[in-house]
């Protein structure tokens, strides 16, 4: 039992960030809203138009911002039911509210240190310093960013969790529940394929991942044998799985990461494949890669192929998922006090690293990118 007071247990933090990536909530916005992820790079608002229309499909409307309400009142009820008085403050990098409307809500609530908890679970460049970099940039925006690092607000982050035990759990419920509606739909789930797919990123950005020995695409690969484990091992049979990738952008000539899962589907139907469920362990809910990629492009594909599929569902707020979260806050706070800590895992890697190294996750390997960066011990300008 902890000699910690319950509602100190959160210690030395004032607030909980949840940070997230964000997304359009009618038609009009969604162009301003592909304009704020592509910034910097030249994108005229015509090629963002046919961009858009993954968006327009589905009214103009990612689903990612209810979805993050839902985990806010989430983390704020199993907060509560620890006995924990600790708020919960939404923001986004690239819609409303914004990483400056979040920590202007900070300040109003008297934080002075928050920690930041990212709505993605594996450590790359644009699931862990990118937002690192966007907090940085937004506090010197607002004239808070000394030379040293000092902040008006002080942060802190949450290791990425994608080995974490709550995550995996959630997800081996999830895939368990689409081998259920596999079977329901007349698929053999003894014969099938569990595909587990994730956002692809460009080469450059997996080598420079590479943190505690392990570059993105291996996190997944680590994390997805112990899924499969465990969801072999409650089926009573062994299951046969493979790692693909979605959402691929830029150039034909920049290389990202393969395969794409069309592709998969395609290549694996043509030497037998007749039963698929496709697991987005690469995603914490069901935001628009998922509505799309999985369950409009890819679906379509398995239905061409004559395949039985399935999509299970991501961690959205899942009872352990929500829970996990928590420990993990729980397990920061503590380290932040200077206590000795047992940080829980799942499989072969170690859990990673509560304060980022220099030059950790870079966009691209051995390219500083002359951006400050929170949450670690390198502020580059």
């Amino acid at each position: 039992m902890p000699t910690t007071p319950r509602s100190d247990l959160a210690s030395p933090y004032d607030a909980l960030l949840l940070y997230s990536f964000g997304g359009p909530n009618k038609a009009e916005d969604v162009v301003p809203f592909l304009r704020n992820v592509t910034a910097g790079k030249g994108i005229p608002d015509s090629r963002l138009e046919e961009v858009g229309e993954h968006y327009y499909g589905f009214g103009g409307k990612s689903p990612i911002n209810e979805q993050n309400l839902a985990l806010q009142a989430a983390l704020e009820a199993e907060l509560a039911e620890r006995g924990i008085d600790l708020p919960v403050v939404w923001g986004n990098r690239n819609w409303e509210p914004y990483t400056d409307d979040a920590v202007t809500e900070l300040e109003n609530l008297g934080a002075e240190r928050a920690v930041a908890l990212v709505t993605s679970a594996y450590s790359s460049y644009s699931g862990c310093r990118q937002y690192r970099e966007d907090l940085a940039v937004t506090l010197d925006k607002r004239g808070q960013l000394g030379e040293d690092g000092s902040t008006t607000v002080e942060f802190d982050k949450i290791r990425s969790y994608f080995n974490h035990p709550g995550f995996v759990q959630a997800n081996v419920d999830a895939v368990l529940d689409g081998f259920a509606a596999l079977e329901a739909k007349g698929g053999s789930p003894a014969d099938a394929t569990l595909v587990f797919v994730t956002h692809s990123i460009p080469d450059t950005m997996e080598a420079a991942s590479r943190i505690s020995q392990a570059t993105y695409s291996e996190q997944h690969l680590d994390v997805a044998a112990v899924i499969a484990e465990r969801v072999g091992a409650v089926r009573g049979h062994e299951v046969t799985w493979e790692l693909a990738y979605c959402s691929r952008s830029g150039p034909p000539s920049q290389p990202w990461l393969e395969p794409d899962v069309n592709d998969l589907l395609t290549e694996r139907a043509g030497e037998g494949l007749r039963d698929v469920v496709m697991a987005p362990i690469g995603f914490v809910s069901d935001h628009m890669e998922v509505a799309y990629d999985l369950d409009t492009e890819a679906m379509e594909t398995a239905t061409e192929l004559g395949l039985t599929a399935v999509r299970a569902g991501t961690v959205g707020t899942r009872a352990p998922f929500v829970a996990g979260l928590v420990d993990l806050l729980l397990e920061r706070a503590a380290i932040a006090r200077g206590e000795a800590v047992e940080e829980a895992t799942v499989g072969s890697l170690p859990p990673f690293r509560s304060v980022c190294e220099v030059d950790c996750c870079l966009r691209r390997d051995g390219e500083p990118s002359g951006v400050p960066a929170l949450c670690g011990v390198d502020l580059r300008r």
